[in-house]
């Protein structure tokens, strides 16, 4: 090193501070006060394309491009008072010159030098030219990239944008560099966004669009818009960055919600059509009765289940659950043609047996090719508890009786309807007083991967637990809860009705007589009999007439033996006349000279309800009168 007035340099430590200037890595460049260079090193002529002599002695501005020199006199006078050590890529926007005239960019570390000779400046000097050639070409495809773009440093400090960011957000570039990422997020999520990106810097996984987030932007303007953000951690020399690439999905995100509230409008008029064809089962008095239907959540949500309470008149009363295979409303509207037709043929009085081969008939004729259904129809006579049942293909009837556990009704299955040319089974079963029958469709028990016999026994061990009291709500509400998944999520329509046997009639009274025509005066006078013993003194003229009625029409039309039965149930009074004709009464209009042909139709005109059904051997005509009907005015 130079001789100074402070005295002499050992000539060793000058060759040792030579020998590390050389070794560097970058150009060295050692000036003094006056920016006189004093010292360089070989690559620092390897650098600028000057032999080392053709520096030495001469100013640093040697090595500045031109427009810069004018300025570098201030900003070194600047660092002299200052004398602080500042490191490469110190944010400054540097370049040097080389002999032949051609510019670089540079990165240039300086540091104070106390010497004997006075205040020396290092200068580490870095081409960066391919560095920057690189981070060029990645603006340039940034740029080009149809997302805003955004990279943030590891403090969230946004330090590079493209103009799609600009175009997105409403800002220019300059109001975005160096400010924090969180001026583009809305101001309620913003307390937990340095968190999320903190967990995000810990694990640095690329999370791609459409990550299941529901992510907000907000513009310069203050309006807010849906995005979907993909995640990329940056390894870079000035340390750990994040690429986040933002896409506006308004236009998707209204598109979705139209195409969702379509689809919300076509599922309630698939509903709502369903549930029209499927119908309301009517209140039958006497019958504790509960039900529930709940739709798949799949698809269109209909499909061919379906359920109905059938009042056949005289106490008795008809249960028919049913499922048309397959989804969509081609089943459903196969299902509203196959209950329209079993409730009507049911009200006829129709035995079980006869009503599913006249289902089956049905089903043929809808003409839907390899159509199944399942079908069960079973009748509860609560006088005698007896329960006359057919099943094409459905699942087990469930049976509770009080202190008793849950059980499968033992009744024969036969193959589903469609199957064609298998004769259906009819059984009956006498069962405990007030059993709970459970009946349902295979929505509520089938489930992927899961034995339909084992679910199965989880409904009886579910009735067996259900809340005691005899309220079949709770039961009903019981067993879906434990049995289905919370929330939406069923594939198949559910279907479950829960009914319990009938009391039997409080009173009771039968009568056998001849088939002869005498047998209407001991008809007549068996019914005041009865009625008045009953207290019912009110209903004698209404029932003793109809019953003389419809007696004499068994006489005259059908075979004896003819049974008279009254039975008194809670709400109505019942009458039966029991002959062994199979031929049904029909009332007809009588001619005006005709003696006969009028006692149907005074038991039509009088009658709450009646109506005839088929027996083993002939036939029974019925009528109920209202027990809180008022006595007739007398008009004589």
């Amino acid at each position: 090193m130079a001789r100074g007035s402070g005295g002499d340099a050992s000539p060793a430590a000058e060759e040792r501070f030579r020998g590390l200037l050389e070794a560097a890595p970058d150009a060295m460049v050692i000036v003094d006060d006056t920016g006189t260079m004093t010292l360089v090193n070989a690559q620092t002529e390897a650098l600028f394309g000057y032999r080392r002599e053709e520096l030495l002695g001469r100013p640093v501005e040697l090595l500045i491009p031109s427009r810069f020199r004018a300025h570098h006199a201030r900003h070194r006078n600047d660092y002299a008072a200052n004398r602080q050590v500042r490191p490469m890529g110190a944010g400054l926007d540097l370049h040097g010159l080389r002999k032949d005239g051609t510019e670089f960019p540079v990165e240039i570390s300086l540091s104070p030098l106390e010497t004997s000779d006075g205040l020396l400046f290092s200068a580490a000097v870095r081409d960066v030219s391919d560095r920057r050639a690189a981070e060029e070409r990645f603006r340039g495809l940034l740029e080009a990239a149809p997302d805003a773009m955004v990279i943030v440093d590891d403090t969230g400090t946004m330090t590079l944008v493209n103009a799609q960011t600009e175009a997105l957000f409403g800002y220019r570039r300059e109001e975005l560099l160096g400010r924090p990422v969180e001026l583009l997020i809305p101001s309620r999520f913003r307390a937990h966004h340095a968190r999320h990106r903190n967990d995000y810097a810990a694990n640095r996984q690329v999370r791609p669009m459409g990550a299941g987030l529901d992510l907000h932007g907000l513009r310069k303007d203050g309006t807010e818009f849906p995005v979907e953000i993909s995640l990329s951690p940056l390894e870079t020399s000035d340390g750990l960055l994040f690429s986040a690439a933002v896409r506006d999905v308004s236009d998707r995100k209204a598109a979705e919600a139209e195409l969702t509230a379509l689809y919300e409008q076509q599922r309630h008029i698939a509903l709502t059509l369903q549930r029209s064809l499927m119908g309301t089962p009517p209140a039958i008095p006497g019958l504790a009765a509960a039900h529930r239907y709940q739709p798949a959540t799949q698809g269109a949500g209909v499909g061919g289940d379906w359920f109905d309470l059938i009042p056949l008149g005289a106490g008795r009363v008809g249960i028919l659950i049913g499922d048309v295979m397959g989804r969509g409303l081609e089943a459903a509207a196969v299902m509203g043609q196959l209950r329209s037709a079993a409730h009507a043929l049911a009200t006829t009085g129709m035995e079980p047996r006869a009503l599913m081969q006249s289902l089956e008939t049905v089903v043929g004729d809808l003409g839907v090719p390899d159509q199944l259904v399942t079908c069960c129809y079973l009748v509860i006579a609560p006088e005698t508890r007896e329960v006359s049942v057919c099943s094409a293909g459905h699942l087990p009837i469930l049976v509770a009786a009080p202190g008793h556990g849950a059980h499968v009704l033992p009744v024969p299955v036969s193959a589903p309807l469609g199957v064609g040319g298998i004769p259906h089974q009819q059984t009956s079963v006498v069962l405990a007083p007030h059993a709970l029958l459970a009946l349902f469709t295979d929505g509520l028990i089938e489930s992927p991967g899961c034995d339909i016999e084992h679910r199965l026994k989880a409904l009886i061990d579910t009735i067996d637990s259900a809340p005691d009291g005899g309220d079949l709500e709770a039961v009903a509400d019981h067993i879906l809860t434990t049995l289905l998944p919370p929330g939406p999520g069923y594939d198949d329509d559910v279907t479950l009705l829960l009914a319990q046997v009938p009391a039997a009639p409080y009173a009771t009274a039968a009568l056998e007589l001849p088939a002869v025509p005498t047998s209407a005066s001991e008809a007549r006078a068996f019914v005041e009999k009865v009625l008045t013993a009953w207290g019912h003194t009110h209903l004698v003229d209404d029932a003793r007439l109809l019953a003389s009625e419809v007696l004499t029409n068994a006489v005259q039309h059908g075979k004896g033996p003819v049974r008279l039965r009254l039975r008194c149930h809670p709400t109505e009074l019942a009458v039966e006349v029991t002959d062994q004709s199979p031929h049904l009464p029909h009332p007809r209009l009588a001619e005006a000279d005709e003696e006969s042909g009028r006692g149907l139709t005074l038991v039509e005109a009088l009658a709450h309800r009646w109506g005839a059904r088929p027996t083993d051997t002939g036939k029974t005509t019925w009528f109920t009168l209202p027990l809180d009907k008022a006595p007739r005015p007398d008009t004589r």
